[in-house]
């Protein structure tokens, strides 16, 4: 592949609209900066999941600044926001809406709910019922719900952000991989170092992380939906394709490629959900950096996040403390760059 090369096709990205696309996005980033310390893989992944019109599953203890972060981003798009709290009692009409008698007028009134917002934050996921959690995937696979046989669209850009705490299993059902696949990316967020939690508490005395953004501090609607277009248009080798699929090949028969000895705990690869969430992925980041091709460090910048939840791990990586992590890092050193 040759990044230099001009590409000749009349639908690729231009480089007026690559430096539009990054200067939308400088300014997201500086209006996240405001607000949140550090975190920057967060901010990496909630910018990725806009651009590429998918969704976040942040896994962390609490008081990490995830609501804090997905509110900003929010914010700083014009977005509307609104969060759940899940509860085992949670139902799914408490989150698509449903329809209420009205006596005055002897006939139904829809009540539309609160994921009917561009940016959702799901608290703690994995509290609320199988039965709940299933109610999201039309919405967040379709975009659209379903209420008393009615379909609602969602806003767009619409995009889910859920949490779930690691530490704390009692009461929580645990997310069928079927909706796992369903997240572009999912985030592991770690504590803020020393320095970062210093700034933390001079950001809360100054009043920084709860006073509103500005006017200038924000991009409009339609400019993020331009960012989505954008990002479609950006060029995609196919030694890139192929770098990509024989990643997710391998993940499924990953005792050709790496060792065995790690290669018995994996149940299941990547289905092609997620070769096309790395493209798509890649595509933003490229997007992101101002350029208008794919690399290959597109592909590798984040794929813990675009994979680890997709690559399922027998029990006996459970017994033996192997995640996911350390098969990606095998499976991206064996195969060759392009």
């Amino acid at each position: 592949m040759n990044p230099e090369k001009p590409n000749t096709n009349p639908n690729a990205l231009s480089e007026t609209e690559a430096k539009e696309a990054h200067d939308i996005i400088d300014k997201i980033t500086k209006a996240y900066s405001k607000k949140v310390v550090g975190q920057e893989e967060l901010r990496l992944c909630m910018v990725v999941a806009l651009i590429a019109g998918g969704h976040v599953l942040l896994e962390s203890v609490p008081g990490l600044a995830k609501t804090l972060a997905a509110k900003t981003i929010a914010e700083a798009s014009n977005g509307s926001f609104s969060r759940i709290q899940c509860t085992p009692d949670l139902l799914p009409s408490d989150i698509i809406g449903t329809q209420i008698f009205n006596y005055n007028s002897s006939d139904f009134e829809t009540k539309i709910g609160p994921v009917h917002a561009n940016f959702v934050l799901l608290d703690e996921i994995n509290r609320s019922s199988a039965k709940t959690q299933s109610a999201m995937l039309e919405a967040m696979q379709e975009h659209q719900v379903s209420v008393g046989g009615v379909m609602y669209k969602m806003p767009e850009p619409f995009v889910v952000l859920a949490t779930q705490n690691p530490i704390e299993q009692e009461g929580t059902y645990e997310l069928p991989e079927a909706q796992l696949d369903r997240f572009l990316l999912k985030e592991v967020v770690n504590y803020p170092s020393r320095d970062e939690e210093m700034q933390i508490l001079n950001y809360t005395l100054r009043g920084q992380t709860t006073a509103p953004l500005t006017d200038a501090d924000k991009v409009s609607i339609d400019e993020v939906k331009k960012l989505q277009k954008l990002a479609k248009k950006v060029a995609v080798d196919d030694s890139i394709k192929n770098y990509i699929v024989s990643i997710i090949t391998a993940s499924r028969n990953p005792r050709e490629l790496i060792d065995a000895s790690l290669a018995r705990y994996v149940e299941y690869g990547v289905s092609p959900r997620g070769a096309i969430a790395l493209m798509r992925v890649a595509q933003a980041l490229a997007l992101i950096d101002g350029r208008a091709y794919v690399t290959p460090d597109d592909v590798k910048r984040l794929r813990y996040a675009a994979l680890r939840h997709r690559i399922i791990l027998n029990f006996e990586a459970a017994a033996d403390e192997v995640h996911s992590e350390a098969i990606i890092d095998a499976i991206f050193n064996k195969i060759q760059t392009p």
